[in-house]
């Protein structure tokens, strides 16, 4: 089994975080550091974090269940959606462009992340992101158009 973001993350330097993201953002970089990182690693060369969502939405950062990142590599959008309940769950990642088109989904049993998904124009690209027991006993149900820049 591959690593997962958080294997990953040790020795590497902190994540370039977008000037442009939020405080919540910046509060989860500040406290896990080693997971965007990774996260970040796993999308590859040049991402920036853009912005951080602890889920379900809504709970405290420090009691979610799963953070759903999106990195920014100029007009490139990437998204990940990190496990952090500690045991495989089923996770569902879906992204597309704003027109709906050049959409992209993982789905499946991840102990570690779902994702890297990727996005040719991240600009407004709505992404959808499930997380539970099974596919039919979810706990986390999301959907934003929100998770990268709309400029």
């Amino acid at each position: 089994m591959a690593a997962g973001p958080r294997a990953m993350a040790v020795d590497r330097p902190a994540v370039p975080v977008a000037t442009t993201a939020d405080a919540a953002t910046r509060a989860i970089v500040n406290a896990e550091p080693q997971a965007a990182a990774a996260a970040a690693t796993v999308c590859g060369a040049g991402y920036s974090l853009f912005h951080a969502v602890p889920l379900p939405e809504g709970t405290d950062p420090n009691l979610r269940l799963a953070t759903l990142y999106s990195y920014e590599n100029g007009a490139k959008g990437c998204v990940i959606l990190d496990n952090n309940v500690g045991k495989s769950q089923y996770m569902y990642l879906h992204v597309c462009k704003v027109d709906n088109t050049g959409c992209s989904t993982d789905s499946g049993n991840f102990t570690e992340y779902g994702g890297p998904l990727y996005v040719a124009s991240a600009v407004c690209a709505p992404v959808t992101a499930k997380m539970g027991a099974t596919s039919s006993s979810l706990y986390i149900n999301y959907t934003t158009e929100y998770l990268f820049s709309c400029d």
